[in-house]
């Protein structure tokens, strides 16, 4: 063993909290973790404490880089307590194996909710109307403000903040309009938003909020040019990322009257450093200002713990991480969801019919699902692919490695017609003896009822249970009768069955579900008795 190495076995996997997080985070880990704290400022300390983590928590103010990943021989997952990333050095990681992830979602009702208490403070005067009755004055005229009633609001970038900000000003009775090029008509629609140009939204906006990743082509989006072109009674807020606004340019406009007032809660330099334009922002009397607020919530704070510590224990669990960053990642829409474990289980029902090794797979997503994003449905395809045939834990990070270790091509295929059923997800697998094994599956009615669809074109339509066995043979009369007779004698129960034959004498297909599984001397008496083609017992297990 390596002189760094650490031996895990029979012991608890170690999740270190390098910061302080909410008693909620240690409850969401559960007990199956040994949990230990350390400073993570202490570099010195982190590096001992690190040895034998198997995971560790933290929020801002630890830095996980090269340097600390080297002392972490066992290290699994970085789980950061909030949305931004700044403090892991995410290549590193990779490059180290170690998956991170995030909470993206934690703070996102906390950030739309002050979007629009600075929208209200603008509007109202809220601020400076405090600050005056606080210093013994009694000015109510000058401090008139207006209605948000029937005014249009412009939001830039129509993501979960946008569209949650979207709702919430709706019931104002505000004209929603946005700017997002990423969002079909279909979706602007479904959310009762008017989708715009950017030019256009930004002259009839009476308050521009804007919600959207800051990256190269979206620093400074909103400057000089799109100031001039504002009413001059119009408000702008930002309480995304510093930097999306130009602050040198929304200065001017403040100064200038091209707008009204501005809400900030970021700055590209916070805190603002004094002789710099956010400085100057802060002092504007038409500004609202709040020192990065987005996410300072109770609530915010105590989901990005409870979120991350469920993110541990599936990464530790070999299960999907939906809020992986760097591996077998990303959020996953609810409609596309249910259809993880329904792959995951045709892929298992794949492996188990295939009689020679599987050297390409179609993952093919046919229906409404494919106006979403499917991607995690080739990972969930492979993870059931390969869990009854590796010895190795498999989960969606080592997935696409073993299929890439096996020399098995991977597709994932789309298309929006899907003729008897709203989705339908089929799995096609080509063998190494130049074969073909196809399966096929859906979700059914308001319960989401997991059923098999087809076998190798053969139409059925049976749930999806743990106890499977697959037959084909020469249909003929007293078939059904041989394999039931003999199953009842042995106390195996047919809870499920499906028949499936091209023509009368030709081949059929009978798919059976059981409460309970077979003994291998009675499948190998059954197959002879019905001279079957095929005869498969197929046990799910859990993935």
């Amino acid at each position: 063993m390596p002189e760094n190495a650490v031996n895990t076995s029979a012991r608890k996997p170690v999740v270190l909290l390098a910061e302080t997080l909410s008693p909620a985070t240690v409850d969401a880990l559960g007990p199956d973790f040994d949990v230990r704290s350390v400073d993570g400022t202490d570099r010195e300390a982190l590096f001992a404490a690190l040895v034998d983590a198997d995971a560790v928590l933290i929020r801002s103010a630890t830095r996980i880089d090269a340097e600390a990943l080297s002392h972490a021989p066992v290290l699994k997952v970085v789980a950061r307590a909030g949305v931004g990333l700044d403090n892991v050095d995410i290549k590193a990681a990779t490059a180290a194996g170690v998956m991170v992830v995030n909470a993206p979602t934690s703070n996102i009702v906390s950030a739309a909710e002050l979007t629009v208490g600075h929208i209200l403070s603008l509007a109202r005067r809220i601020p400076a109307a405090h600050a005056s009755l606080s210093a013994g004055e009694w000015k109510r005229s000058s401090y008139t403000g207006a209605e948000l009633f029937e005014k249009t609001v412009g939001i830039v970038g129509l993501g979960r903040i946008g569209a949650l900000v979207a709702a919430r000003l709706a019931a104002f009775d505000m004209r929603v309009v946005a700017y997002d090029p990423y969002v079909t008509s279909a979706r602007a629609q479904q959310l009762g938003v008017q989708l715009l140009s950017l030019d256009e939204l930004v002259a009839e906006s009476d308050f521009l909020t804007i919600h959207m990743p800051k990256t190269p082509e979206t620093t400074g989006m909103i400057g000089a040019e799109q100031f001039r072109a504002m009413k001059p009674t119009a408000y702008v807020v930002n309480v995304a990322r510093g930097g999306l606004i130009d602050e040198e340019a929304l200065l001017v406009a403040l100064q200038n009257g091209e707008i009204t007032g501005a809400g900030l809660d970021v700055f590209t330099s916070e805190p603002p450093v004094e002789g710099s334009a956010a400085r100057a922002l802060t002092a504007q009397p038409n500004v609202v200002v709040t020192p990065h607020l987005g996410a300072s919530t109770d609530e915010a704070q105590e989901k990005a713990g409870v979120s991350v510590a469920r993110s541990v224990r599936l990464a530790l669990g070999g299960d999907l991480v939906p809020d992986a960053v760097n591996v077998a990642g990303g959020v996953i829409d609810p409609y596309v969801r249910p259809g993880i474990p329904l792959t995951e289980k045709l892929g298992q029902i794949l492996s188990g019919l295939a009689q020679s090794p599987l050297t390409s797979l179609d993952v093919e997503v046919h229906g409404e699902l494919n106006g979403y994003e499917v991607g995690v449905l080739r990972l969930a395809a492979l993870k059931g692919v390969f869990t009854p045939i590796v010895s190795e834990t498999v989960s969606y990070v080592n997935a696409p490695l073993l299929a890439e270790q096996r020399g098995v091509a991977v597709r994932l295929v789309q298309d929006d017609v899907s003729e008897e059923y709203r989705n339908v997800i089929t799995l096609r697998g080509a063998l190494a003896d130049g074969s073909q094994v196809s399966v096929s599956g859906t979700l059914t009615g308001p319960k989401q009822i997991e059923k098999l669809v087809a076998i190798n074109g053969h139409a059925v339509e049976l749930p999806i249970e743990k106890h499977h066995v697959v037959m084909l043979y020469t249909d003929r009369p007293g078939i059904v009768a041989v394999y039931g007779q003999r199953f009842g004698d042995a106390g195996i129960n047919i809870a499920g069955m499906q028949i499936a034959r091209e023509t009368a004498g030709g081949q059929a297909l009978s798919v059976l579900t059981l409460d309970s599984p077979i003994p291998e001397t009675l499948l190998d008496e059954v197959r002879e008795a019905i001279d079957a083609d095929l005869f498969r017992q197929i046990e799910l297990v859990e993935a």
